[in-house]
Formats: C-alpha cells, structure tokens, sequence
C-alpha cells in the first residue's frame, strides 16, 4: 500500500513559461494538502506531475510503500485516483453505465459501484444520461470512482467547486474516512478543503 509521497526539488514548465521551480513536498499516510496560489500558478500542472501525465523539467516525484520504495508506474497505476477540473465522463452514457465502466477499468465492482452511488446521493440519477445532469450531479459521478475503486491516493482538482452546500458537507464527511484510513488526499483548491489539511501555496 502506498504510504507517502515524496516530491523533491521539482520544477514544472509549460510551453515556454516556468511555473515555478524547486518544490519539496512530503505528504504521508493520513495527510491531506491544499495547494492554493493565483490562476496559472501550477497547481493543476503539480497534480499533472504527481499522476505523470507531466514529466517535470527537473526534480522527483518518489512513491513509498510499506516496505520501501515503489515503481512510480506500480504506484501510478495501482494506487492514485486523479478527478480533474473537467469530470472526464462521456456524455452520451448514463450515470450508470458511465459510473461502472470507470469502476471496473480501475479495478472495483459492480457491488462496490452501487455502494458508491448510494453514498453520494446518486441512486435517483443513475437511469439518466450524463448530458442531462447538472454540474454538481456530474462532479458527484466522477467522485464516486474514489469509494467504488479504492486508492491511497486522490488528486483532487478542485472538487468542491460545483457541489453545493449539502453535498459538500457530505463530500467532506467521506474525505475524512478516507484519510482516517491512512489514505491521502492532494487537491488543488480556491475554496477551503472541508478537513484538517496542510496548506501549500504555489507560485508564492
């Protein structure tokens, strides 16, 4: 099981712009960050970097498990969910199908996809197609792969934004179980992630 994250002197560049340069980071079983800084910053890009769809132009982003360290790809594959700013879900699908075809592709169950559901107030939503949902119902589908497939690790970007009050509320309830497991949580975040979190600013 994945146990901490250890990012070392990282810097981050896109197209021809620095976004920032010489990050370390330790983030450990239970631990929740909140990397906050202007529009622009790399908070995204960082999230990007730890999942590695973004190879860092200098630094490390090391894995360590229970007995030692792991392969970035072992720990990549196995052990991180990303939900971005976008929800990634396929439009023409309905809840359901979209909600079981991530669940299984990342290693849960049909059982555990229903449970997710429920837990996220979607039961009354599954029947209908993506397209028809809000962006708050929509932001809640791409949630529920974090309980349906289980993972040490979540990246977050911005999960709170669409959801309201209630649901947030609800969203922060299953995020403490999660890191009350020995889970971790990094997201990037304008609005106060709703747990005792770390605050990290990028680009400040």
């Amino acid at each position: 099981m994945l146990r901490a994250i250890r990012i070392k002197d990282l810097s981050l560049v896109r197209g021809e712009r620095r976004l920032f340069s010489g990050l370390d980071l330790e983030i450990s079983a239970g631990d929740a960050v909140a990397l906050t800084g202007r529009n622009g910053a790399g908070k995204t890009s960082l999230l990007r970097a730890v999942a590695g769809l973004l190879r860092p132009a200098q630094g490390t982003v090391g894995f360590e498990g229970e007995a030692g360290p792991l392969e970035a790809e072992v720990a990549r594959a196995d052990a991180l969910h990303l939900v971005g700013h976008h929800d990634g879900l396929k439009s023409t699908r309905s809840a359901w199908d979209e909600l079981l075809f991530q669940t299984l592709w990342t290693g849960g169950t049909e059982a555990s996809a229903r449970a997710a559901a429920t837990k996220l107030d979607l039961d009354r939503l599954l029947g209908l197609e993506i397209r028809r949902l809000s962006a708050g119902q929509r932001r809640r589908v791409a949630l529920a792969r974090l309980l349906a497939s289980p993972r040490a690790l979540w990246l977050l970007d911005e999960p709170m934004a669409p959801l309201d009050a209630g649901h947030r509320e609800g969203f922060g309830g299953l995020m403490a179980q999660h890191l009350a497991g020995g889970g971790m949580v990094l997201a990037a975040v304008h609005d106060p992630l709703p747990v005792p979190c770390r605050v990290v600013e990028i680009g400040g």
